[in-house]
């Protein structure tokens, strides 16, 4: 397992989901939840809301596929995030499959007594903390960096 603080980001229609690793990569941890009209306007509102953001190892951004695995609308909006993150940064942003993180997180709001409508800032910090967590499962078990790069997505499914 690599050495290195990671990010990772649920993409939403409302609000961003921003979650991030310690050092090790043992723990996954929510951070914030960023108004999404906010990042469109702004996209440096993220590298904003994140203490240290330059000595992160790499980003991960949640690709969501149908659960047959296509392409959808949400599935293109994910890229075009991916995309606008990684021009702001010279880290590499991976796209990582995300199907069922919002189910889970809303899942486990639910066991711990959160209605839906009171944890609607959580639940995309926990998708967050979902894809992360996922992330880091993947690079223990094989020792290979998860997901595949943007700029790697966009050239082979356009």
């Amino acid at each position: 397992m690599r050495s290195g603080r990671r990010l990772a980001i649920d993409v939403g229609k409302a609000r961003i989901g921003i979650a991030i690793s310690d050092f090790h990569g043992i723990l996954a941890s929510p951070v914030s939840t960023l108004d999404r009209n906010q990042f469109d306007a702004n996209p440096s509102t993220l590298v904003s809301a994140i203490e240290d953001f330059e000595s992160l190892l790499e980003i991960y951004v949640g690709l969501p596929l149908n659960m047959q695995g296509a392409i959808t609308a949400s599935t293109e909006d994910a890229v075009a995030v991916a995309r606008a993150i990684g021009e702001l940064t010279s880290l590499a942003v991976l796209l990582v499959d995300e199907r069922l993180t919002t189910s889970i997180s809303n899942a486990q709001l639910k066991e711990v007594g959160k209605a839906q409508k009171q944890a609607r800032g959580s639940i995309d910090q926990m998708a967050a903390v979902a894809i992360l967590e996922y992330a880091l499962q993947v690079e223990r078990n094989s020792g290979l960096t998860p997901g595949v790069l943007v700029n790697d997505w966009s050239e082979n499914n356009e």
